[in-house]
């Protein structure tokens, strides 16, 4: 037979790869200490080894090896026939094995007390267990390296530990146990917690492997500064054995430890006889194999495949009649790799069972008979003497002599007992005892399967009829079940199913069917099924009188009333979806085919949609009921006296008013004629069930007033009216006026809020800022009652606003306006230095200084007044206030006098007036002309042909002189020569300018016998014309000199320049050689050899290149290597001189606060030394002045000159050679008061000087 499927192997029987302990759902495990002892000594010679009788040698536990281990459940809890541990020493036998003694053997030599032996095992997953046969870490050895002639050596002791204090020992448990290995460090000197980590043999981290099996455990006692680390190990399985290690590490310190775990199989109890009832047990009862028979425990078991190592006999022998402690020594010596399976196969060889004394045979393990046969069951008897009794589960069977049941019969030494017609209740154990001895067996009685002949047949009937299902079977009185939908039918006494046999038939009756009695029913006999389906439908419904809607006032009764067919239905009231149940206030009445619904009292809620459902029908009865009520606005819940309701503006108003009514009355909200929207943004009127409300988001003063409400419905009308009043803060009064203003204060008024707000007004607040500012200071903290204020300690010349805040019972309003800015501000002083510019027949011109304070206010311009001397109106001369220092007074008398007086005018006002000290004559004065001829015309003034000529020249007399220009000493052709003339100044203009113009043009200024005259030199230039002549003076080598004579013209300009050019004969095509050449010869170099050339030259003034250019009559041929030129010795000139001006300074006029600069040029080898000096005084490190020179130029840069920087410069220039100077004369107009003069810093002996001057300068004129 095969082997049934061990919980220990794999169905095919190979063993499975270990895998760590399941790590979920880990419970807490008991904690566990160990204690590991030196092995025990072996036994004395002499002395006899343990064994069990009828089993194979049970390895004792050493006793040394001491282990506190959590106490598992009993047997009972667990299902587990394991014997349990049996508290702090295990012992090795079983209860029930006896001792018997055996012949001696000599114990092997004793191991060393301090040997340790290496155990190695895998934790398998705890689903699939694996025995470790076979495995390399399953060995049990003495350690890698070590022969069998140093096992009497001594192992060295490890080292002593750098970090652990204690170290876990190596244990041992039996299967199903718990174990803890414990590991402390030491953390005195240690800044933080160590790093620990649980190894099994080398590389499986189990840190990742805890869960039910597993788990790692940290604690920490403060007192002693120990850390403890526990390894808790639960229920222990074969394949956890092995070798295990701890490594603890804390930054560059590192410590480990190893340790053996060895897992050992659980005793068992020394007998191990075939109990036939346990082998022949049924299956679970209940379900469709209930009854069956399970043979699986009579399989015999399957001894494991051995490997091919497998000892000899002899080995066999040595190891049955060796004690345990000596196992593995035997195993190293012989060679064998798998001890555990070894040992595993001495504990399953059977033991030897005694030979029976009073049966010669027993009975079999295990009878089988059919119902109704007979059994047959015989011993045969060592002693036929023997007195025999017959057991019937343990009561004695006796022989009575009208029953036919059990027969005894003897045949020699074989003793029957017949069983006829077998039935269920001789299904039992049954034993026979013969003296003192005892042997049993069980019978079992198998029953014949019942047949179902006739099935069942479908049934379709309706509700409230009689349902009968009838079903035939091959036996009768057999057992059989109902089934609805695949549940059992009760049939108990209260059940609506009844069931009845008549013979073979069955019946099951259902006397009042209803819908819940549809399905499928089924019949189970043994030996078969069968069903059928049965439907039950409703009768159809009729409604003879339906449910009516109604519409009844809200406290008057309400009785619907319905009538359907059939009568005996029942139903249910739902109104709205929901089930209405009788009180004391609804009635719910049913006779016969009539349903009522009647309410004593009707209220809000008992409106809604009334339906009545028949009970087991789709169709349903409705009606509609309406309960009405007068609408009503409940006022007095506002508390409001006069129903008036104050709010300040600003504020959210929502004003709910309960309302009732039924159905919900229809709300307007009016004020005056207008209706207020629920749509609205602002104001808005909601209406939520048992009341409405009134919103407005931001009061407003124009939400004032009264408010009307009307509700309407079906039942009636009802109005009511609220009345809100807002209380606001004022409106912001108008901006102030402010109409008079002082040097630092002004005076304020304005008028009061048009709205008070609803509140009389209390004071105003002011506040004042300057005009650029952002920031108003409050000037009052007082109320001012007044309405007018005069704010003081202004800065003066800041513009300033000002604005007014009104304030009421309920706050301050709003600013006003701000005022039109105003500016503290005080008059200037009076104009300084007035004199008489000009006087004509007509006109008198003065002339003043500003005033010397100005003031914040600044000016806006001046007055200029005047009067006849001798009177005192004064005249205003000018309309309109002028911004200029000067002013003409017309339309006077000829050869009147007047007094002229000016005011200066800003802001504030007018000035004092400063009024000239003396009368001033109306005649025209003589002035002699003057021609004030420009700067750039002083020199040669240039243009190009083709160009415009516009000059002016400005001059100065009284009357208004006479201009004439001549050219040449002639008169000057209109036609060719533009003139314009005019009071104070001549223009020449030239639209096309012309070689011709060019010339000297005098001008003559005449103002009756006074005459002055001026010089201009106008020249026109154009391009020049050509050389004249170009000649090849020799040709050498690669080079040609060339000689020309200038051009006849040179377009009235100096020649700057030559171009010249080369073109090969062959192509002609020119190119530039030089550009910008001064000489009138030159030596063309680098030409190519063997070509020819012609060359050309232009000529280059101001104007540009001539148009033309003079080309060479020969070429100059190259010709190759062979000729010498002799070059002419030249002696070197000597380019020393002395220092020479080529251009000398010029008489220059300026004018005071612009930049001035003289320019002289001069010509000297080596490069002189240049000084310049004023009045013959060097200039040195004057900041004012800037001095330069660039290829003999120099110039002399005056910055902003004054009139005291007038006066006689010089220009030195000085080399070894010798020394040359140059004068020019420097005239500064438009002078400075003394005053200014100081304000400027000029020391005082320069503005003495510099007033002589100006002196002697006026004397002169």
């Amino acid at each position: 037979m095969p082997e049934p499927t061990k919980k220990d192997e794999t169905p095919n029987g190979q063993p499975e790869e270990s895998v760590a302990p399941d790590s979920n759902g880990a419970p807490q495990l008991p904690e566990i200490s160990l204690e590991v002892s030196p092995p025990p000594e072996p036994v004395a010679e002499g002395k006899e080894p343990i064994e069990t009788d009828g089993k194979n040698p049970e390895p004792p536990e050493p006793e040394p090896l001491q282990a506190v281990v959590a106490q598992e459940p009993s047997p009972a809890e667990n299902g587990s026939n394991q014997p349990q541990p049996g508290g702090v020493k295990e012992q090795a036998e079983s209860a029930d094995s006896t001792v018997k003694e055996e012949g001696p053997c000599s114990p092997p030599p004793p191991e060393d007390a301090n040997s340790i032996k290496k155990l190695s095992v895998e934790l398998p997953n705890d689903s699939v267990p694996v025995p470790a046969m076979g495995r390399k870490d399953s060995v049990w050895s003495l350690g890698e390296g070590q022969g069998p002639e140093e096992l009497d050596k001594p192992i060295d002791n490890p080292p002593l530990s750098t970090l652990l204090i204690e170290s876990p020992q190596s244990a041992t448990v039996f299967v199903g146990g718990d174990i803890t290995f414990v590991a402390k460090v030491e953390a005195k000197d240690l800044l933080r917690k160590p790093t620990i980590k649980w190894f099994k043999g080398k590389w499986m981290d189990l840190a990742s492997k805890t869960g039910k099996h597993l788990q790692l455990k940290e604690t920490f006692d403060r007192l002693t500064k120990v850390h403890t680390f526990e390894m808790h190990i639960i229920k222990a399985k074969e394949n956890y054995a092995g070798n295990y290690r701890c490594e603890v590490t804390y930054k560059d310190k590192f410590d480990s430890c190893s340790f053996d775990l060895e897992v050992k199989e659980a005793e068992q109890s020394s007998g191990q006889s075939i109990d036939i009832r346990s082998a022949f047990k049924r299956s679970s009862e209940g379900q469709e194999d209930a009854g069956e028979l399970d043979f699986s425990g009579l399989l015999k078991h399957r001894e494991p495949k051995q490997q091919d190592d497998t000892p000899e006999v002899d080995v066999w022998e040595i190891l049955k009649n060796a004690r345990p402690d000596q196992y593995e020594k035997i195993a190293f010596m012989y060679g064998i790799t798998d001890l555990r399976g070894l040992l595993k196969r001495m504990k399953k060889i059977p033991k030897e069972e005694k030979k029976s004394e009073a049966f010669a045979k027993k009975l079999d393990p295990a009878y089988q008979v059919d119902k109704g046969g007979k059994i047959r069951l015989v011993v045969d008897l060592a002693d036929p003497t023997v007195e025999l009794k017959w057991y019937k589960n343990g009561q004695e069977i006796r022989p009575s002599p009208n029953q036919r049941k059990y027969i005894f019969e003897h045949k020699g030494t074989q003793r029957i007992m017949v069983i006829n017609n077998c039935t269920t209740n001789d299904d039992a154990a049954y034993s026979v005892a013969a003296g003192d001895e005892k042997c049993t067996t069980e019978l079992f009685v198998k029953e014949l399967p019942v047949k179902v002949v006739k099935g069942i047949e479908p049934v379709k009937t309706t509700v409230n009829e009689r349902i009968e299902l009838e079903c035939e079977v091959s036996e009768e009185g057999a057992q059989v079940k109902w089934m609805k939908n695949g549940v059992e039918v009760p049939t108990g006494v209260r059940s609506r199913y009844r069931v009845k046999c008549e013979g073979t038939k069955h019946f099951l009756v259902i006397d009042d069917a209803s819908r819940e009695d549809t399905g499928t029913y089924s019949i189970m006999a043994t030996g078969g099924t069968s069903e059928a389906h049965v439907q039950v439908d409703l009768k159809p419904l009729k409604i003879y009188q339906d449910l009516q809607d109604m519409t009844v006032k809200l406290g008057q009764p309400i009785k619907l009333h319905c009538e359907i067919y059939p009568g005996n239905v029942p139903g249910r009231w739902y109104r709205n979806g929901q089930l209405i149940q009788p009180n004391d206030r609804i009635n719910i009445i049913h006779r016969n085919k009539v349903h009522r619904l009647e309410i004593e009292t009707s209220s809000l809620h008992d409106a809604g949609d009334y339906t009545f459902v028949p009970e087991g029908y789709s169709q349903s009865l409705s009606a509609k009921i309406h309960i009405i009520d007068p609408p009503r606005v409940h006022l007095e819940s506002l508390n409001f006296p006069d129903n008036t309701v104050t709010i300040v503006a600003g504020n959210k108003l929502r004003l709910e008013i309960p309302i009732s009514g039924e159905p919900a009355p229809r709300v307007v909200w009016m004020k005056g004629e207008r209706v207020i929207l629920e749509s609205g943004h602002r104001v808005r009127a909601e209406t939520y069930g048992d009341q409405t409300s009134l919103t407005i988001e931001v009061t407003e003063r124009e939400d004032s007033g009264n408010y009307k409400i009307v509700l309407q419905n079906e039942a009636g009308e009802a109005t009511a009216s609220v009345r809100i009043k807002v209380v606001d803060i004022p409106d912001p009064p108008e901006a102030p006026l402010v109409p008079v203003v002082g040097g630092d204060w002004c005076s304020m008024t304005w008028e009061p809020p048009k709205y008070d707000g609803g509140s009389p007004i209390l004071g105003y607040f002011i506040e004042r800022k300057k005009k650029q500012s952002s920031r108003w200071m409050r000037l009052n903290f007082d109320l001012i009652k007044e309405l007018s204020f005069e704010p003081k300690k202004m800065i003066e010349g800041v513009p300033y606003e000002v604005r007014i805040f009104a304030v009421n019972a309920i706050g301050v309003s709003k600013p006003s306006e701000p005022s039109k800015a105003f500016t503290p501000l005080a008059v200037t002083s009076e104009p300084t230095m007035l004199v008489v510019d000009d006087v004509t027949d007509t006109t008198v011109t003065v002339k003043w200084r500003p005033p010397e304070t100005i003031g914040a206010a600044g000016l806006d311009g001046y007055l200029v007044e005047y009067c006849i001397e001798g009177a005192d109106d004064w005249v205003v001369s000018n309309k309109e206030l002028t911004e200029k220092t000067k002013y003409t007074i017309t339309g006077l008398t000829p050869g009147c006098k007047i007094l002229v007086r000016v005011k200066a005018i800003n802001a504030a006002g007018a000035s004092a007036p400063r009024t000239l000290q003396h009368s001033v004559l109306v005649k025209e004065v003589i002035e002699p002309p003057k021609i004030r001829v420009p700067r750039h015309l002083k020199q040669t003034y240039t243009r190009k042909v083709g160009e415009a000529v516009n000059l002016v020249v400005p001059f100065l007399g009284k009357p208004r002189p006479k201009v004439t220009w001549l050219k040449e000493g002639k008169p000057i052709e209109p036609t060719h020569v533009s003139i314009r003339n005019t009071d104070c100044d001549s223009i020449i203009f030239i639209r096309k300018a012309e070689r011709s113009h060019s010339g000297k043009y005098e001008m003559t200024v005449q103002v009756e016998n006074h005459v002055d005259t001026a010089i201009l030199d106008i020249q026109i230039v154009d391009l020049p014309g050509p050389p004249v002549s170009v000649t090849i003076e020799d040709v050498w080598g690669g080079n040609v000199a060339l000689v020309w004579t200038p051009p006849k013209d040179n377009g009235n300009a100096p020649i700057t320049g030559y171009t010249i050019q080369k073109a090969d004969k062959k192509t002609m095509e020119w190119y530039t050689c030089i550009e910008h050449y001064h000489r009138t010869c030159i030596t063309i170099t680098e030409l190519v050899v063997g070509n020819e050339y012609f060359f050309r030259i232009f000529s280059e003034n101001m104007c540009g290149l001539s148009e033309t250019a003079t080309q060479t009559k020969k070429s100059a041929l190259i010709v190759k290597e062979g000729m010498q030129v002799k070059t002419p010795e030249y002696s070197d000139h000597d380019f020393k001189e002395a220092p020479k001006f080529t251009q000398p300074l010029i008489n220059t006029f300026a004018i005071a606060g612009y930049n001035a600069t003289l320019n002289c040029s001069v010509r000297a080898n080596p490069r002189p030394k240049v000084i310049w000096m004023k009045n013959k005084i060097a200039i040195i490190d004057d900041p004012r002045y800037r001095m330069f020179s660039n290829q003999g130029v120099c110039t002399l840069e005056i910055r902003k000159p004054s009139p005291y920087d007038g006066g006689m410069y010089t220009c030195k220039a000085i080399n070894d050679l010798g020394e040359a100077q140059v004068d020019c004369k420097l005239e500064v107009k438009g002078g400075f008061t003394f005053f200014e003069l100081m304000q400027r810093g000029v020391p005082l002996h320069l503005i003495d000087k510099y007033m002589n001057e100006a002196k002697i300068v006026e004397q002169e004129k």
